[in-house]
C-alpha cells in the first residue's frame, strides 16, 4: 500500500470532506477511531537543541502574529472539550516554558474547563522557578523530557550543559503536587548503556519512567531505522539489573506498554512507536502553534484554524473543519511503507 494510498496528502489543505462521515459530534474517523486526546503545540522556540527534534541553530521562526493568541487557544480548546468529545488536554512546544503567558492560557482554560485535567510536555529547563505558580494557575501534571542522568551525555545529545536544572524542575514539580510525574527518554545508540540508570534515578525521585522509539522527525535527517534501538533490545539492558513483568495497558488507547519493576507497584513504560505501533487504537488531535489542525503526527495534512478564526468563522464552523478534518485520518504512519517520506515539519514544530 502507498502512502498516498493510505491517505497521506504531502499538501496544506482548505476545507476538508465529510462525504460519508455519520452524524455525530465527536471526532471520528474512517477506521472507527475516536480521538479524546487534544495535544496543542504553543512555541516553535527550544532551550535545548536534542539531536532527535531540532536543528543546532533552532527551528525558523514564527512570527509574532502568526502564533496563535491566548484567546484564540483557550477559544479552540474549549470548542474541543464542549462540543467535540475531548476529554485530555497537552500543552508542548517547542519548549512551552518559552511562552511567558503560559500561565494566562492555562488559567484561561481551567477556569472555563475546571473538570478537564491540563498537563504539559517540558524539557523541564527553568521548571523549579515556575512549578507552583503553573499549578496555581490549573496545570495538573506534568511530563518531563529527559533521557540521561550523565551529565556529559546529556550535553553532547542536547547541546546544552542544562542538566542540572532539569532534575531540579522535576523535583519542583513534584513538590508543586502536579503528579503523576512522567519522564520521557527517547531511545538513542548512544545513551542505551545508561538507560539502567535513569530507571534507577527515576525509582529514587518516584517519577513514571517511560522510554520512547525514536522516530523519523529530526530535523538533520539522520534517522534511519537500521540505527534505532528497539524495545527489545532496551527490555535486554534493564532485565540485567531490574526484574521485569510485563503488566500491559491499562488502556487500550495508551502509547505505553507497561511492566513492573522488581514485581512492583514501580513500572517502567515503553512507548514502541516504530517497531510495535499502535495506530490502530490512536485517540489523539494535534494544534500547530501557528494554528494549524492536523490529525496525525506523520501526516502533513493540515487545516488553518487560525486563519478561519481571523477571519470571523464561528465555533460551529470550527468544528465542522475539525470533524472533517479527522474523519479523513489516514490508517497509520507507514514507516515500513518502501515509499515512507518523513512528514516535512520536524517534532519540535509540530508538538510532542
Amino acid at each position: 500500500m502507498t502512502l498516498v494510498e493510505m491517505g497521506m496528502p504531502a499538501v496544506r489543505s482548505g476545507r476538508p470532506s465529510l462525504d460519508g462521515r455519520p452524524d455525530t459530534p465527536w471526532l471520528v474517523d474512517r477506521f472507527g477511531r475516536v480521538a479524546r486526546d487534544l495535544r496543542v503545540s504553543i512555541t516553535e522556540k527550544c532551550s535545548l537543541r536534542c539531536t532527535y527534534c531540532m536543528p543546532e541553530e533552532g527551528l525558523p521562526p514564527i512570527p509574532k502574529d502568526e502564533l496563535l493568541t491566548v484567546a484564540e487557544i483557550v477559544r479552540l480548546v474549549v470548542l474541543a472539550v464542549e462540543q467535540l468529545g475531548v476529554r485530555e488536554v497537552r500543552f508542548t512546544g517547542g519548549e512551552p516554558l518559552l511562552r511567558r503567558d503560559l500561565e494566562q492560557i492555562l488559567a484561561g482554560c481551567h477556569e472555563r474547563l475546571p473538570d478537564i485535567p491540563l498537563a504539559m510536555t517540558t524539557n523541564g529547563v527553568g521548571l523549579e522557578h515556575r512549578a507552583r505558580g503553573l499549578a496555581a494557575a490549573g496545570l495538573s501534571r506534568v511530563n518531563v523530557s529527559l533521557d540521561t542522568v550523565d551529565r556529559d551525555g546529556f550535553a553532547k545529545l542536547t547541546r546544552r550543559d542544562r542538566l542540572d536544572s532539569v532534575l531540579a524542575g522535576i523535583r519542583a514539580a513534584r513538590t508543586a503536587g502536579l503528579a503523576p510525574l512522567k519522564v520521557n527518554a527517547v531511545l538513542m545508540r548512544e545513551t542505551l548503556s545508561g538507560a539502567a540508570d535513569l530507571l534507577e534515578w527515576c525509582l529514587a525521585e518516584e517519577c513514571e519512567l517511560r522510554f520512547i522509539e525514536e522516530m523519523p522527525l529530526d530535523a538533520d535527517h539522520e534517522w534511519a531505522r537500521a540505527n534505532m534501538v528497539t524495545a527489545a533490545e532496551l527490555l535486554d539492558v534493564l532485565g540485567a539489573r531490574f526484574a521485569l513483568t510485563e503488566a500491559g495497558r491499562a488502556d487500550p488507547s495508551a502509547p505505553a506498554e507497561k511492566w513492573l519493576v522488581d514485581g512492583g507497584p514501580a513500572t517502567v513504560g515503553i512507548i514502541a512507536t516504530v517497531t510495535r505501533k499502535f495506530c490502530d487504537t490512536c485517540d489523539r488531535t494535534r494544534l500547530t502553534a501557528d494554528g494549524m489542525l492536523r490529525s496525525c503526527l506523520f501526516s502533513d495534512q493540515e487545516f488553518d484554524l487560525r486563519e478561519a478564526m481571523r477571519s470571523g468563522a464561528g465555533d460551529a464552523e470550527l468544528a465542522t473543519i475539525w470533524r472533517g478534518a479527522m474523519w479523513n485520518k489516514w490508517a497509520g504512519h507507514g514507516i515500513d511503507a518502501e515509499d515512507f517520506v518523513p512528514p516535512e515539519r520536524t517534532m519540535g514544530a509540530i508538538g510532542g
